[in-house]
Order: structure tokens, then C-alpha cells, then sequence
């Protein structure tokens, strides 16, 4: 059932010699999820080696462990020793953003700027009886991917008219990075519908708490993806060896039916990842209560308010803690700038401020961690407006707390300045502008998701408010990391606009950031 390979050899550690090594360190393979975490676990509780334990252990015992440690006992923590591999295939890229929004998640996903998804093909939400709603959706979607299409040609040809090829550079490594340069560009039309793929290696309790979680969503495909976890964590696994080893037993079955047998039953057994773990993984009446009185306070409170002019990069102001909490649970549940809110909120005085705050955990049970808005105190906050796509690569940054708010057209969209110099400034803008339109109109129909469903037709160019709180040394970590040159240019310049924030409000630390400037000429073939 399992293989160890070690890698640090001991001899007898009784033998007395003070020189001889009593440490072993080897690798444990080929070990059940569930049964790796009760192994592990067993060190707190027995004086068994993990090969002893691996030797003794069960199915039906690890079962037994986890039900009582895990689930009467509350021994959660057991559940962080249980990692999983799941592969999550033709989903929205709407829904894809869900899924990682995950502090101890792992992953990776399809790539805009190495792959062309124009071929993807996209989600379509319910829309009922509604005819008409489905087909401008339809016909919204399709043409952004058919302007997708051809901005994506027309940008290549442009980028390598203005960066010929070098004579030492092979012409597929050309094209390839010149392809790159103007997928960073088309992506823009990219609507939150297109499908994707990722793959994310979690353990068993953050899984638990995420199914919990998109169980919970507002978006029904987020929801139904969260069942879709469920039941691949439940359900018997992909084996990848499964072909071979069938091939396998067949020959020893040719030989010995017996032996073929017992093969069979060892090398082709169904497996499961997490039979035990996740079974009681449900949706959260805890965030879906909270979300619902939330968003009424957050009506309440701003009113018909215009949303009030804010800058791309906000570094925030030091708040007392309530103000801050009340805040944040009400940024997430609108659209304005945090500033702005927090101004409504310190007028509408004490009292609100309390009904804020005993909103976000009245339906808190005694198993439910506090949402993520009550992870506050943070030195570095920044309110950060920038374009969906930009924001799915600051979206991986795991080490800082993201509070977003929904997707929506009101903020407007960017527009990649190379479009101007390529002469179809005019073509991109009103795409987008029928694209917003379309948003517009479906957001307005009958169904109690028609808000939700709209969404879906909005493009990645336009922008969506984060905010993002964080020490010192992330400051330093985005801020070098994602103003280099080889990046795109959405992310360089939100994190440099960070480090001038930083700069200017701690002009003595700013020698410590070692940014590259964005205002200076960027070499396209350069990756």
C-alpha cells in the first residue's frame, strides 16, 4: 500500500555512542490522503514510528480515528496533515476566481497570455423562460470572442512591427513571445463567461471549509461546483497507472489466477481522497445570513450615493478597530471606495457602527471562523481599483487579506495604451460599450439571479475594487515582484503605484524597495 524511501540512514540508536546519528528522515509515497493525516496524527497520541503505523493502519481504522478525534473531538487540525490533488475543468473564469479565492489554496490556472481561448467556448447561465435574455447573451458573448480573435491578430502584427526580430532570436521563440505580448492585450475582451481549467492541490480542512464556502456562493455555478468537489473528494479517484496495471494483472492472470486476483484487488482498488473528511461539508448559514443583512445595511447606509472619485491606488489612513470592521463589511457588500464608506460610516455614528459589526457574527455558530473582513489590524491597506484581469495575477498573492467587492461595469474600463499606437482604440471602445450595455440590460431582467447572470457578460477589462491589506515585507514582495518588466503591464503599474504610496508616507523605508520603474521603455521580446 505504501512505499518509504529513506533518505538518512541511522544505526542502532541504543548502541551508546554519543557521535552516532539518531535522526531518520525519509519520504513517504504511495499513501491515502486520509490515512497519511491519521498516521501523522498517531505521533501525537502513540509512541508508533510512521512506519509502524503505516503497517497497522486501515482504511476502516483511519475512518474510525477521524469520526472521533476530528468530528466529536474537533481535533481539526488533523485534517491540515490530509493533501489532495483535484483537477476542475470547463468552468467560468467567474467561477474560476471563487474557487481560488482561498488564503491556503494552491493552484494554477489557464494561463490568458500563453494560451489562446478562443476555442474555450463559455458558460451560459439559466435564464428561464426568457428568450430574449438568452439570446443577447449569447450574441454579446460571441462577439467579444470574435473581436477577441481579431484584436489578438491585429496586436501581433502590430507588436512585430515595431519589434523586429533580433538575428540571434529563433523565429518560433519570436512569434511566441510576441504572441504573448498581444494575448496581455486581447484579453481585455475576455468575458468573466469563458471557460478555463485549473488544478489545486489543498489539504482535507481547507477543501472542507471551500465546498462549504461556494456552497454558499450567490452565483449558482459556483455553487453546483461546489457539490462538484464534494463528490470528487467522496467518489472514487482518477488513477493515472489504472491502464497499465490492468494490462498488468492481465498477464499474471495468464499465469496464475489466483495471484491475478489478489493483484487485482491491491493495484486496482478504487480510491478515495477523502471519504471521511469533507462528507459534512454543507453550505454556510453563517456567510449566507450575514451576506443578506449586509448588503441591506450596505443599501441603507450609502443610499443612491454617486460613487465618489478615488485614485487606482489608495493606501488607507490608520482607523480605530470598530471603524475599520464596520468598514470592510460594508465595502464588500457595494461598490464605492472604501474612504467614502468610511466617511458614511463615521457619520451615521456609534450605533450603526455596532449594528455593523453584531451583523457580521450574529449567525456565527460555535464551528464557524469569523469571516474574512474581521481579519483587520493590518499596517499597509490599499484600496485598489484595477481591471479584472489584472487583478486575477494580484489575486494569487496568498500572504495578504482580499476583500472584493462584486463584478460590475460602473467603474468603467482601462484601456491598454498600445491600442492607440495600433490605430483600433475606436473598434475597442465600442465593443465595450455594447458589452456594457448587454450587462446593463440583463441585470435588469426578471429572475431572481438576473443580476448574477449578467456578470458573466462583462469583459475582463473592466475594473473591479479589491482591498488588500498586508505588512511590510508583502509590500516589499508585490512591489518587486510585479513591477519587473516581463510582467503585464495592469499589475506593474498598480504595484508601483504602491511602492510611491509607501514611499511617500515612509520615505526612509523606500530605499529598502528595489522597484523597477514602469516609466521607462519596456523591451517586448524580453520575458
Amino acid at each position: 500500500m505504501s512505499e518509504v524511501a529513506a533518505i538518512s540512514h541511522h544505526p542502532d540508536a541504543n548502541n551508546g555512542s554519543p557521535e552516532a546519528p539518531s535522526v531518520e528522515v525519509y519520504a513517504v509515497y504511495g499513501v491515502e490522503p486520509e490515512i497519511q493525516a491519521y498516521a501523522m496524527a498517531k505521533y501525537s497520541r502513540s509512541a508508533l514510528s510512521m512506519k509502524e503505523s503505516l503497517r497497522e493502519i486501515s482504511q476502516q481504522k483511519a475512518e474510525k480515528f477521524l469520526n472521533t478525534f476530528y468530528f466529536q473531538y474537533g481535533h481539526r487540525s488533523i485534517a491540515d496533515l490530509a493533501h489532495i490533488a483535484l483537477a476542475i475543468e470547463r468552468l467560468s473564469i467567474l467561477a474560476a476566481i471563487a474557487v481560488a479565492d482561498e488564503q491556503r489554496w494552491d493552484g494554477q490556472e489557464r494561463s490568458t497570455r500563453y494560451q489562446d481561448f478562443k476555442k474555450s467556448g463559455y458558460f451560459t447561465p439559466h435564464f428561464g423562460d426568457d428568450q430574449q435574455a438568452r439570446t443577447l447573451y449569447r450574441e454579446t458573448i460571441e462577439g467579444l470572442f470574435a473581436e477577441y480573435e481579431s484584436l489578438s491578430e491585429r496586436m501581433s502584427y502590430f507588436l512585430a512591427s515595431i519589434a523586429p526580430k533580433p538575428a540571434e532570436m529563433k523565429q518560433e521563440a519570436y512569434e511566441r513571445t510576441l504572441r504573448a505580448r498581444a494575448f496581455d492585450i486581447s484579453r481585455y475582451l475576455l468575458p468573466l463567461a469563458t471557460n478555463t481549467s485549473l488544478g489545486e492541490i489543498v489539504n482535507a480542512r481547507t477543501l472542507e471549509s471551500q465546498i462549504s464556502r461556494l456552497l454558499s456562493h450567490s452565483h449558482k455555478e459556483v455553487r453546483n461546483l461546489g457539490e462538484l468537489l464534494k463528490q470528487a473528494a467522496t467518489s472514487p479517484a482518477y488513477n493515472v497507472n489504472e491502464e497499465s496495471l490492468r494490462e498488468l494483472v492481465t498477464q499474471i492472470r495468464a499465469l496464475s489466477p489466483e495471484l491475478a486476483e489478489r493483484a487485482e484487488q491491491e493495484l486496482l482498488r478504487e480510491v478515495r481522497v477523502a471519504p471521511t473528511l469533507v462528507k459534512y461539508a454543507d453550505p454556510s448559514k453563517y456567510e449566507i445570513e450575514t451576506r443578506r443583512e449586509l448588503r441591506q445595511i450596505a443599501s441603507e447606509l450609502m443610499g443612491d450615493l454617486p460613487v465618489a472619485p478615488a485614485q487606482a491606488v489608495d493606501l488607507l489612513d490608520d482607523d480605530p478597530l470598530e471603524v475599520e470592521l464596520a468598514t470592510t463589511l460594508i465595502y464588500e457588500n457595494c461598490h464605492y471606495p472604501y474612504r467614502q464608506i468610511r466617511e458614511a460610516v463615521q457619520a451615521a455614528g456609534e450605533r450603526i457602527r455596532r449594528e455593523v459589526i453584531d451583523s457580521g457574527l450574529r449567525h456565527r455558530s460555535r464551528h464557524d471562523e469569523m469571516l474574512r473582513p474581521f481579519c483587520a489590524g493590518q499596517q499597509f491597506r490599499f484600496d485598489i481599483l484595477m481591471d479584472i484581469g489584472g487583478f486575477r495575477d494580484m489575486h494569487r498573492h496568498r500572504r495578504c487579506i482580499q476583500i472584493g467587492q462584486g463584478f460590475t461595469t460602473k467603474h468603467g474600463c482601462d484601456v491598454p495604451d498600445e491600442l492607440e499606437a495600433a490605430g483600433v482604440r475606436g473598434s475597442y471602445d465600442a465593443v465595450m460599450r455594447r458589452a456594457a450595455e448587454a450587462v446593463e440590460d440583463l441585470s435588469q431582467r426578471t429572475g431572481a439571479e438576473a443580476e448574477k447572470n449578467a456578470q458573466y457578460a462583462i469583459p475582463l477589462g473592466f475594473r473591479k475594487r479589491t482591498l488588500f491589506k498586508m505588512d511590510f515585507s508583502e509590500v516589499v514582495y508585490i512591489s518587486e515582484l510585479r513591477t519587473g518588466p516581463a510582467g503585464h503591464f495592469s499589475y506593474r503599474k498598480v504595484a508601483y503605484a504602491m511602492y510611491e504610496a509607501v514611499a511617500k508616507k515612509y520615505p526612509v523605508l523606500a530605499k529598502y524597495l528595489r522597484v523597477h520603474d514602469v516609466r521607462e521603455p519596456v523591451d517586448l521580446l524580453r520575458r
